[in-house]
This record gives C-alpha cells, sequence and structure tokens, in this order.
C-alpha cells in the first residue's frame, strides 16, 4: 500500500480532514510531508481532538526505532483504542513496557506504536500484502471510535 492509497481508503470513511503540512502554511518543518486524519464532520480542522490516524515519513525526536530514514519509509499509527490494541497485543497498552516487543522498523508488521503504544496506538511500517486488511480494519475502528467521541461530546455541549 502507497501512502497515497491509504489516505484515500481514510477519506472515504466520511467527514474526515487529512491534514498534510507543507512549506508556508505555519506547520512545524519537521511536519511537512506527514498526514494527520481528523474526524471533522462541519470541515473544519478540530482544535482540541487528537487525529485518529497519521503517516509519518520520518523519524522525529525520540522516535526514531522505525528507521524512517530510509528511501520511501512511512508509518501509519492509528489510534486503535484499547480493546483492538489488546487484540493485537495480548495485554493493556499500559500494562506492559514497550521495549522487546517486537522490531519497531520491520515492514509490513502490526505493532504497538513505539512511542504511543501505551496510549492504545498501533503502528505499520511499509504496510503490504500481509498488514492490507489489518490496517484497513484499525483504521476503520479508529474512525469509529473518532466518531463516537465527537457524538459525546456533541451531546454534552
Amino acid at each position: 500500500m502507497t501512502m497515497e492509497e491509504i489516505l484515500s481508503f481514510v477519506d472515504g470513511l466520511g467527514d474526515v480532514l487529512t491534514v498534510r503540512p507543507m512549506p508556508g502554511d505555519g506547520s512545524p518543518e519537521i511536519s511537512w510531508g506527514d498526514a494527520f486524519c481528523y474526524l471533522a464532520p462541519d470541515g473544519v480542522n478540530p482544535t482540541e481532538p487528537q487525529p485518529f490516524a497519521t503517516v509519518v515519513t520520518k523519524d522525529y525526536p525520540g522516535d526514531a526505532s522505525s528507521r524512517l530514514d530510509r528511501p520511501d519509509a512511512f508509518r501509519v499509527n492509528v489510534a486503535a483504542g484499547r480493546d483492538t490494541f489488546v487484540r493485537w497485543t495480548g495485554h493493556a497498552p499500559r500494562e506492559a513496557g514497550l521495549d522487546g516487543e517486537g522490531d519497531a522498523g520491520a515492514d509490513d508488521t502490526v505493532f504497538a506504536h513505539p512511542v504511543y503504544g501505551t496510549l492504545g496506538w498501533l503502528a505499520v511500517v511499509n504496510p503490504g500484502p500481509r498488514t492490507d486488511g489489518a490496517i484497513r480494519e484499525l483504521l476503520s475502528e479508529a474512525h469509529r471510535l473518532a466518531r463516537a467521541r465527537h457524538e459525546r461530546r456533541a451531546e454534552t455541549g
């Protein structure tokens, strides 16, 4: 799967605003070329909630274990939620440390996000045939959870 195929799939989930920082838009330079996917039924960039998924194309400070400095490497990060995280890792996000839980640079493998795994995020570097269905399922679930949060907030004002 390419980055564009993933973002097209996410956009097809509905009510998604994908922010793609670039030079001149006021975003930090390190974020240029990456993508941040928000549930935004009104089409306006939400100021409070975090994105439900991101696609990053480079190593960030303190987050180099996926070795995204390789040519054409990228990582899909998904706010999977507790239940989905447990299903994929076998433990709750905060029950175990992330060190030693697999190679965060392995291509086409679902793993606990090397930085945000304790918050229920999963990730895949260079999704391919083994994770095509999984990444679509994970993105759909993260979208569903984001919609549920949005609806709860709307109900409580």
